[in-house]
């Protein structure tokens, strides 16, 4: 009779993954327990400190190098940089998501479950207070990206896409105000990302099939096994090139890489701003931290196969994000080209061949969510009495109207263009450095015309803010509670501090730059 063993288990190293699960479940809870008038205040105060208490047990893990869990989840340099990428940006989400006083009763809706255009949601949306649902929501998203970044066999990985992308296809289709647009995009978000999983799942498939057969190995979807399997499984090669193909359509689909990108602008402008910028920020993070794991430790020796492929990708992710940026009339839609535009950046650190890449990567990452959820910040603030203002047309005369808010804006949009003594340039420069170095310059090259393409349509925002005369039809600019305040202010210094000394940020991303395999 076979003696079972269980795995071992490292709770001390998992201990960001399940305080935020369990915070998650607590959540639950909160909402069963605890009376409606205290439960915006008790579930947004447990959220950010299950941030604050995750974030702290990543900073004592720095030094962990383990895989653990039975072999499932890998701590290593870049799966610590990444869980703590995820819950600085989302403590900086979780504030936008927080904040009642830009609208009254907050972004989300009373009641997820009222008739859109009925006189029900007219009333709820006249300020009833918002469904705090959002929060357990949101608590279970994170904790399934820190798992994301972590995961070291391609089933977990899997089934942590499914724990944060499920309360994700939810929080879209919570906007307090037009229900109907921001119904459409979590039925396409949702629908889109169904597809996107069943490919991702028919890859691990494949792949499992590529691995047996190999000479004193079970087969397997670990990394390590995968590892071996493409240098030594006597398996048909198509089985890899298929499985691989597959895999990376799940994972692009998260990324908003063309042409898988085709939800993002749609889901980006229909879904509640503060959930915009979180998806923006932290689901870009966790997608690109599971590529660098995926094509750095299990397929690093099918390299010379996959590049030209997502080589392509990027290149194509870049020109579409930039050209399609410009015809744009909806400043949320614009910001969803640029993300796509980002994407194809981030995908040329992917495939440049050195630890350099890998941290330039990490680095970019970070610096974007931090320029990112402070545009969406100022976006919640730029209003009418219809809700956020977000053609376009509306933003004329926005400088002279509130040349403060105007100015961060600017600096937000000149950091995005690449403009120097931003982040956007140092970031760039991160991945662009190592690409060319590299061997991959027909990448770099595509990057920099791409970004002149793209400076385009920021500057036109700029020159409608200040050289136009505001008209009738131009908004307010709503004074901004604390919670607001405190997120905007944070991504706009981060832009200036990560842009004027990005040392200390570059320096930390390389002493993490070394997967456990």
């Amino acid at each position: 009779m076979t003696e079972l063993k269980l795995p071992s288990i490292d709770y001390a190293a998992l201990s960001p993954i399940l305080i935020m699960l369990g915070t998650a479940l607590l959540g639950v809870l909160v909402e069963a327990l605890v009376p409606r008038r205290w439960r915006h205040v008790v579930q947004l105060t447990l959220a950010l400190l299950a941030v604050l208490a995750a974030l702290t047990m990543v900073v004592l893990n720095a030094d962990e190098r383990i895989i653990t869990a039975g072999q499932a989840l890998a701590i290593d340099g870049p799966t610590l940089f990444l869980q703590g990428a995820i819950l600085v940006l989302a403590a900086m989400a979780l504030l936008l998501i927080g904040d009642r006083s830009v609208e009254r009763g907050g972004a989300f809706v009373a009641q997820a479950a009222v008739t859109a255009e009925s006189a029900d949601d007219r009333r709820q949306a006249e300020g009833r207070n918002g469904l705090t649902e959002v929060y357990p929501l949101t608590t279970f998203a994170i904790g399934g990206m820190l798992i994301f970044v972590a995961a070291n066999d391609l089933l977990t990985m899997f089934i942590a896409l499914e724990v944060f992308s499920l309360p994700l296809y939810l929080l879209c289709a919570l906007a307090r105000r037009r229900r109907l647009l921001s119904q459409e995009a979590a039925m396409k978000y949702f629908l889109l990302g169904a597809y996107a999983s069943a490919f991702f799942l028919f890859g691990v498939a494949l792949i499992y099939g590529f691995t047996s057969g190999i000479p004193g190995r079970t087969a397997g979807v670990d990394f390590a096994t995968i590892h071996a399997a493409v240098s030594e499984s006597p398996a048909s090669q198509v089985l890899l090139f298929a499985g691989m193909a597959l895999l990376s359509i799940g994972l692009l689909f998260k990324a908003a890489a063309a042409p898988f990108h085709v939800w993002t602008p749609d889901v980006y402008q229909g879904a509640p701003t503060p959930v915009t910028g979180f998806m923006a920020a932290c689901t870009k993070v966790a997608a690109f931290g599971a590529l660098l794991r995926v094509f750095h430790v299990a397929f690093t020796d099918a390299s010379w196969d996959f590049t030209p492929v997502l080589g392509a990708v990027a290149v194509l992710t870049m020109l579409i994000g930039a050209v399609l940026a410009v015809t744009q009339t909806d400043i949320k839609r614009l910001l969803a080209y640029s993300s796509i535009a980002n994407a194809g950046y981030l995908l040329v650190g992917v495939l440049a061949p050195s630890r350099d890449g890998l941290s330039g990567t990490m680095f970019y990452l970070v610096a974007y969510g931090f320029s990112v959820l402070a545009a969406f910040a100022v976006v919640t603030l730029v209003r009418d009495s219809d809700g956020e203002a977000t053609h376009l047309s509306r933003w004329a005369g926005l400088g002279r109207r509130s040349p403060f808010f105007a100015g961060l804006f600017t600096f937000i949009l000149l950091a995005f263009a690449g403009i120097p003594l931003t982040s956007g340039f140092t970031s760039k420069f991160a991945i662009f450095g190592p690409a060319l170095e590299g061997g991959q310059a027909w990448l770099v090259i595509a990057g920099v015309l791409t970004s002149m393409v793209l400076a385009f349509p920021y500057l036109r925002v700029v020159v409608m803010m200040w050289l136009s005369e505001p008209g009738e039809s131009t908004p307010t600019v709503m004074v901004p509670g604390g919670l607001t305040s405190a997120a905007l202010m944070i991504g706009v210094l981060a832009t200036l501090v990560l842009g004027i000394a990005p040392a200390p940020l570059l320096d930390l991303a390389t002493g993490a730059a070394e997967f456990v395999r």
